[in-house]
């Protein structure tokens, strides 16, 4: 759907003013404290406005501080926010729009309008998970009135059911009882229900300085919104080859934000295991080329190294409840992939320590070759025996932790652990890293370091995607400890999608780079592969992205690279490329 060109023209304010005088228009309240994001306009103008409209309609018929004060507390006893807010907003719009409807008669195409371009645009959040399964049958239902799955329509019939009701407690049952059925079962049992979640008092909330945690986490909010703006236009960029060239995709940060940078880095990613001045050390010689403009932040996670609770070490936390669940729910599969790549590394390293007889000019000599002396000039009249080392290998197994891993972050942090607990079986050294860039800074998360013990594996489950990836960059950082090992043989296993994407953000009176996507980032991160692979260092791939991108991961890994559509292929398939690397 194209843009109405006056919305293009205006600027943030007028925007911001429009869409805050329709909700006061709608609420009948002039006072109501209302954020307003622009950026979402940019995205679609329906999707804005319907937003007002439903946001008004439930301050006029509804009790919103009550409503407001469920969601403070459940997301303070550890409900994860953006899906408890999602059901917030399919039970709010169910609430009030034919309340609305009989009142101001336009709205029904707004709202359908708002319904069609959210489908449209945000088609991949809605196909992801189980609760973006139930916000897209919502939407289709209201549009087309399609009937989903058994579960679902469940689900949908009690939001739907909010219809008729003027009672604020009503919505607030309701959405907890939709929020703990898909989204987190044992939620209940935790906390024995609703009641539990109403008895968290207000000395209670004050204590743990919610005030400024939420003040906190709106800032936080719109540094998303405004980078995610950019990230579009990053990806439009790719495309368009001639605003590409303009620069409009470069974001400049001021002074101030500079400033606030790395404890915004370090609320979010955790502490640098590193000293500061080692850190720093690490970038400037890292850094270069493409990336002269970037920064590394070396942390072993926010779990690990926590600055205070907020709302991402929340995330985190139940993001490691989910990975672990997954894990338990293929615990089979996952036994067998891991028994059966620790049998084929075990077996190529007996292999490779059994003995090897070969000739030579010096050794043992062999009394049936004495004939050529005098005779021939063949002076390989010895033999001596060749025993090869079976602990002079080490693996460095580095994960894209971007957000474009979120919709199968389970998955991929379960590749991850068969490799890792694999390689400790068969007595590997090994180390797991995770990446992810956000502002300049790329983020180097150590779940497992080289010479921990296997229980060290269950970190992997901390794995979650976050903003974006520069691919060539943490190649970089990785190897430059991977070289540094003592062992002969290294490899770097790469779990990837197959997309290099940074949104440029630049410090003042910087160089500007190029936008670190499409063909020159993947250009870049091949070349990255191509040095380490003649420096000796073995690289192999594993596709974890669409298989549209599969070409670029092609381009990137060239013949070494796996795709496993399987997961209980695993094993197989990257221990043919192991084996093979043990073997030469």
């Amino acid at each position: 759907m194209e843009k109405e060109p006056i919305w293009e023209e205006e600027n943030t304010f007028e925007i911001q003013n429009r869409i805050q005088n329709l909700m006061w228009t709608v609420s009948g309240d002039y006072g109501l404290d209302a954020e307003v994001d622009p950026a979402s306009f940019r995205k679609s103008k329906y999707i804005a406005l319907y937003d007002a409209i439903k946001q008004g309609g439930f301050a006029r018929y509804f009790d919103q501080e009550q409503f407001r004060g469920y969601l403070v507390r459940k997301v303070y006893l550890g409900a994860e926010v953006s899906v408890l807010m999602r059901f917030a907003q399919l039970c709010m719009d169910s609430a009030v729009w034919k309340k609305l409807e009989r009142e101001r008669p336009g709205v029904p195409d707004i709202r359908r309008k708002a319904f069609e371009d959210t489908l449209d645009l945000d088609f991949g959040r809605l196909t992801s998970s189980q609760w973006g399964k139930v916000e897209g049958c919502y939407l289709r239902q209201s549009l087309y009135q399609m009937q989903a799955e058994k579960r679902i329509q469940r689900v949908l019939d009690r939001i739907t059911a909010l219809s008729g009701t003027e009672d604020t407690m009503e919505v607030i049952r309701c959405l907890d009882e939709v929020y703990n059925e898909v989204f987190d079962k044992g939620f209940t049992d935790k906390f024995h229900g609703l009641e539990e979640v109403l008895r968290v008092s207000d000395q209670e909330l004050k204590e743990y300085d919610w005030k400024d945690y939420l003040e906190e986490e709106a800032r936080e909010s719109r540094a998303e919104n405004l980078v995610n703006r950019f990230q579009e236009q990053m990806l439009l960029a790719e495309e368009e080859e001639k605003e590409r060239r303009k620069g409009g995709n470069i974001l400049l940060l001021d002074e101030e934000s500079v400033a606030k940078m790395q404890n915004y880095i370090e609320l979010n990613y955790g502490k640098s295991y590193l000293p500061h001045k080692e850190q720093m050390r690490l970038s400037r010689q890292i850094c270069r080329g493409a990336h002269a403009d970037s920064c590394l932040h070396f942390t072993d996670g926010i779990l690990s190294s926590m600055v205070k609770v907020n709302s991402q070490s929340e995330y985190a936390r139940k993001v490691k409840e989910i990975n672990l669940r997954v894990l338990l729910q293929n615990q089979r599969v996952a036994k067998q992939n891991i028994q059966v790549l620790a049998n084929v590394l075990k077996r190529a390293l007996v292999t490779r320590t059994e003995k090897e007889i070969c000739t030579g000019d010096y050794g043992k000599i062999r009394t049936d070759k004495l004939w050529n002396v005098g005779r021939t000039k063949n002076r390989r009249l010895f033999e001596r025996e060749i025993r090869r080392d079976n602990s002079d290998f080490v693996v460095e197994v580095l994960i894209d932790a971007s957000g474009s891993q979120r919709a199968r972050q389970s998955q991929v942090a379960l590749q991850a652990y068969i490799i890792s607990e694999a390689l400790s079986m068969a007595g590997i050294a090994q180390r797991v890293m995770g990446f992810c860039t956000f502002w300049d800074y790329t983020v180097m998360r150590r779940f497992r370091d080289y010479e921990e013990g296997r229980e060290a594996n269950e970190r992997i489950f901390e794995f979650y995607g976050s903003a974006n990836n520069r691919d060539g960059l943490a190649i970089r950082a990785a190897a430059d400890s991977l070289e540094k090992r003592p062992e002969e043989n290294k490899i770097l296993i790469v779990l990837s999608d197959g997309r290099p994407n940074d949104l440029i953000v630049n410090r003042p009176h910087s160089r500007n780079p190029k936008p670190y996507c499409g063909e020159y980032a993947v250009k870049d991160t091949a070349l990255e592969v191509r040095r380490l692979r003649n420096r000796g260092v073995a690289v192999l791939g594993v596709f974890t992205g669409k298989e549209e991108d599969l070409q670029a991961e092609k381009r990137i890994y060239g013949k070494d690279f796996a795709y496993i559509r399987d997961i209980a292929n695993f094993s197989n398939v990257v221990g043919r490329y192991l084996k093979k690397q043990l073997l030469d």
